[in-house]
């Protein structure tokens, strides 16, 4: 129906995307924007993302065109339909997350979820969620990363021994960590060391992650059996990492 306005900005669902369709909601309308044009409505809306105004306007007129004439005036009551159900499902989510924030801040162990890397208040809820608050449910951080489907599955028949993916995991429990753990690696050093290299070794992405978060869970774990929050600082493997990339900066 509008191409243009998917990609534009960072999310669809975003409120300045929102705003933007509310206000252009096909080509035609678009069609009118410049980038002098942009700049002013962007400033008009408050918009107060990095990206300048002229980059917007290139993807808008370089992204394939929409309808236009009457199919185009048609298809902007669609646009406006659909733009309602996604405000609605916007508001209710905010409210949701507003809701789960609450009640990780009432938590015994919200200190200790809270201050992984990138974990944020949503991801650190489900990491909470899932690994729970029973400590002698995991007794030693090989039973949590088992669970969690991130250690490999190791089969022995006489001599033979195969090693491969662990099919048997609590799945929920494995996409918690394995989404926290892809995103660490934005702001860990070990994490993103760790990530590279399993891809160096071969690794395709996906298996790289589960080897990070193997590792982490094993932070993790030890965080949750002490009660203590992580510290960047007492991150022996972080901090040796961090060591030895010195000489080389």
């Amino acid at each position: 129906m509008f191409p243009g306005a998917v990609g534009l900005f960072a999310d669809l669902d975003s409120p300045i995307s929102l705003t933007f369709l509310a206000r252009f909601d096909c080509q035609d309308r678009a069609d009118w924007l410049t980038p002098a044009r942009m700049a002013n409505w962007l400033a008009s809306v408050g918009y107060t993302g990095r990206t300048d105004p002229a980059v917007l306007h290139t993807r808008l007129i370089t992204a394939p065109r929409g309808a236009t004439g009457h199919e185009g005036a048609t298809h902007a009551r669609i646009t406006h339909a659909l733009l309602a159900t996604l405000t609605t499902l916007v508001k209710q989510i905010t409210s949701l997350s507003d809701q789960i924030a609450e009640q990780l801040a009432a938590h015994c162990d919200a200190h200790i979820f809270t201050s992984l890397p990138r974990s944020g208040k949503i991801r650190a809820a489900k990491l909470l969620a899932e690994i729970g608050d029973c400590r002698g449910r995991f007794p030693t951080p090989e039973s949590l990363t088992c669970l969690a489907g991130v250690a490999p599955s190791t089969r022995q028949s006489g001599t033979m021994r195969t090693v491969g993916f662990r099919w048997s995991c609590d799945k929920h429990l494995r996409d918690a960590v394995t989404d926290f753990a892809a995103d660490s690696r934005r702001a860990n050093p070990w994490a993103d060391n760790l990530y590279r290299q399993a891809r160096s070794r071969g690794r395709d992405h996906q298996h790289a992650v589960r080897i990070l978060a193997r590792a982490w869970l094993y932070v993790i774990w030890h965080c949750w059996q002490d009660n203590t929050a992580y510290d960047p600082h007492r991150h022996g493997a972080l901090q040796a990492h961090l060591r030895a990339q010195q000489p080389a900066a």
